[in-house]
C-alpha cells in the first residue's frame, strides 16, 4: 500500500481564495447545504430562508487506492452479519440482558421490542437496512508517509446520515478539478481516475424503494422520522426527490409528535397517515428513521408508544427495533470474541438471511476479512476479559476510548479522561450497593492512530475564510440490506462518506463544525 504524501501542495493565497469561492457557489448552487446555526433563543424557522454550505475541504484528501477498495468490498459481508444478528433474538437478548441493569435507553428499547414479541406475532417480518460502516486509516509508525491500513471504528444500523452530501462533496471535487485544473499545483488533482466515482445518495434512495417495492403498495408512501429543527435538512431532503423522480415514490417527513397526531392502526396492523390538507389518508410503507436513535428524541413515555405503534404495523421498519439493538457497541465488542463472528456467520444454527456474497455462500475468508479490520475490543464486566480491560484502562489510558452503547457522537471518553471517569463511576457504585457496575455499560477499544502529516483547507459551514488543519479522514462506506419474511433479498454496498476532521478534536460532528463533508483522493 502506497505512503501518503505530505498534503496540501503549495499554494497562493489568490489560488485558495479562487478555490474558496468556486468552492462556496458550488455547493449553494447544488444543496450541498445546511440550516444556519438559528440565534440564541430562537428555534430554526419552519419555512427556510436562509441557508449556509455544508463544512467542506477545498481540496479531495489522500486516501490509498487498495484501502478504500478494501472497506468497500467487504461491506455485503457487514450487511448480512447485521442481518444474522437482527434475525438472532436469543443472542440479542443474551448481550442485552448484561445490558440493560446500566443503559436506560437501550433497556427501553429491548424491553419495549420483547413486549411486542410476547404480545403479538410479529406482523412485518421484513427488515430494510441502511447501514454505514465507519474506519480510520491506522498507522504503521509514526513518521509522515508512512504505511496504514483501515481499523473499523463502528458500525451505524440507524440513521446513517450524509449519503446525499457525501456525493455532492464528490461531485464538486471533480467539478473544481474539470474546472480549474487545480492550478496544476499536483498531478493528482488532475487525475481522473484519482477522483471516485460515488453514488451514494442514488444508492441509498433505490434502497428505500427496495422496501417501498417489497411492501406492494404503490400508493403507499416512504415515512421519514425526523428531529424536530433539523439542520441537515437537505441531506435528507435529497433522498426525497431522488424517491420520488427514478422511483415514483412519495415521501412525508414527521416528528414523532406529529406522528402521534396524525397516525393510527387499522385493523389489518395497516399505518395510515391523516392530511392536515384535505387529502385522502395515506399509508405508509416504509418507515425511515433520522431520529430515534438518542434520549434525547424520547422526552416522555409518549414517543416510545408511538414508536411501538410504529413497529407493530405491517410497514417495513428501516430499522426495527431489533435491527437498531444489533448497532449497540456491546454487540460490536461480543462479535469480535473468539469464535462469535464466524459462528454467526457460518454456523449452520444460525438464522439464514437469505443471502451471501457475490455468487457464492459466506466463507472463513470473509470472517478473517472482516476481522482485518477490527481493532482491541474489551468489556468492562466482571469476567476476566473485563476486569483485564479495566486494569489496562487505568494503567495505559493514552491507549484507548471508553465508549457507551449511543449513536450520534459526542459520547466517547477519550486516553487521561479516562481513569478519572472510570473513579466516577465506581464512586456512583459505591451509593448504590447491589447494582450492576455502571462501567458495565461501555466497552473499551484500542485508540485508531491515524497517519500524521496530512493536512487540508477546510471551511466551516458559513464561513468563506479556508484554514490549514491537522487532519484525521474517517471513511464510511454504506450498504444496503433488505431480509426476512419472503421478501427478495437484497445486499449491496451503496457508496462511501469521507469526514476529515482537525487532529486535535476526538469527536466528529459535521452540522456542529467540527467535521467537514470531504472525498477521497485515491493513492
Amino acid at each position: 500500500m502506497a505512503p501518503l504524501p505530505t498534503w496540501p501542495p503549495a499554494m497562493t493565497e489568490a489560488q485558495k481564495a479562487d478555490l474558496a469561492q468556486q468552492a462556496a457557489t458550488y455547493a449553494l448552487a447544488n444543496g450541498f447545504t445546511l440550516l444556519p446555526v438559528p440565534a440564541k433563543g430562537e428555534r430554526v424557522p419552519a419555512i427556510p430562508t436562509q441557508v449556509i454550505t455544508a463544512p467542506l475541504s477545498l481540496l479531495p484528501t489522500p486516501f490509498p487506492r487498495p484501502a478504500y477498495v478494501q472497506a468497500k468490498s467487504i461491506q455485503r459481508v457487514y450487511n448480512a452479519l447485521y442481518a444474522r444478528v437482527t434475525l438472532d433474538w436469543e443472542f440479542l437478548d443474551k448481550i442485552m440482558m448484561h445490558v440493560a441493569p446500566v443503559d436506560d435507553f437501550q433497556a427501553e428499547l429491548w424491553n419495549r421490542w420483547k413486549a411486542i414479541r410476547e404480545e403479538i406475532t410479529v406482523t412485518q417480518p421484513v427488515h430494510l437496512g441502511i447501514f454505514r460502516s465507519d474506519y480510520l486509516l491506522h498507522a504503521h509508525g509514526n513518521a509522515t508517509g508512512q504505511k496504514a491500513v483501515i481499523k473499523q471504528v463502528e458500525f451505524n444500523t440507524i440513521a446513517a446520515s450524509f449519503g446525499a452530501l457525501s456525493q455532492k462533496a464528490s461531485e464538486m471535487h471533480r467539478y473544481l478539478s474539470e474546472q480549474s485544473g487545480y492550478y496544476n499545483v499536483h498531478p493528482q488533482l488532475r487525475n481522473a481516475n484519482a477522483f471516485v466515482d460515488n453514488h451514494s445518495l442514488e444508492d441509498i434512495a433505490a434502497g428505500l424503494a427496495e422496501g417501498h417495492q417489497a411492501y406492494g403498495s404503490r400508493e403507499a408512501a416512504v415515512l421519514f422520522v425526523v428531529q424536530e429543527g433539523e439542520r441537515n435538512v437537505f441531506d435528507q431532503r435529497a433522498l426525497e426527490y431522488r424517491l420520488l423522480k427514478n422511483h415514483d415514490v412519495r415521501s412525508v417527513r414527521l416528528t414523532f409528535a406529529e406522528i402521534a397526531q396524525r397516525g393510527q392502526l387499522d385493523d389489518d396492523k395497516v399505518f395510515w397517515l391523516d392530511s392536515p390538507l384535505g387529502k385522502e389518508p395515506l399509508e405508509v410503507a416504509v418507515v425511515y428513521y433520522r431520529a430515534a436513535y438518542t434520549p434525547a428524541d424520547y422526552t416522555t413515555s409518549a414517543e416510545w408508544d408511538t414508536r411501538v405503534l410504529l413497529e407493530r404495523s405491517q410497514a417495513i421498519k428501516c430499522p426495527s427495533m431489533a435491527l437498531q439493538l444489533a448497532g449497540a457497541k456491546k454487540v460490536q465488542q461480543v462479535l469480535a470474541e473468539p469464535g462469535v463472528l464466524e459462528d454467526m456467520l457460518l454456523g449452520s444454527s444460525r438464522p439464514d438471511v437469505g443471502f451471501g456474497v457475490g455468487s457464492g455462500s459466506l466463507t472463513e475468508r470473509d470472517c478473517a476479512a472482516l476481522r482485518e479490520t477490527w481493532t482491541g475490543l474489551w468489556p468492562l464486566d466482571s469476567s476476566e476479559e473485563g476486569k483485564k480491560a479495566y486494569q489496562l484502562a487505568r494503567e495505559y489510558p493514552e491507549r484507548f476510548v471508553l465508549k457507551p452503547q449511543r449513536e450520534g457522537g459526542g459520547n466517547n471518553i477519550y486516553r487521561d479522561n479516562i481513569p478519572p471517569y472510570l473513579a466516577k463511576l465506581d464512586e456512583e457504585d459505591k451509593a448504590q450497593p447491589g447494582e450492576a457496575p455502571r462501567r458495565e455499560a461501555y466497552i473499551l477499544m484500542e485508540l485508531i492512530e491515524p497517519p500524521q502529516g496530512v493536512h487540508n483547507f477546510l471551511v466551516r459551514g458559513g464561513e468563506g475564510t479556508p484554514r490549514l488543519a491537522d487532519v484525521v479522514s474517517e471513511l464510511g462506506v454504506y450498504g444496503v440490506s433488505l431480509f426476512g419474511g419472503k421478501a427478495v433479498p437484497v445486499n449491496k454496498e451503496a457508496g462511501t462518506l469521507l469526514r476529515t476532521k482537525g487532529r486535535e478534536s476526538d469527536e466528529g460532528g459535521v452540522a456542529i463544525g467540527i467535521s467537514s463533508i470531504d472525498s477521497p483522493l485515491l493513492i
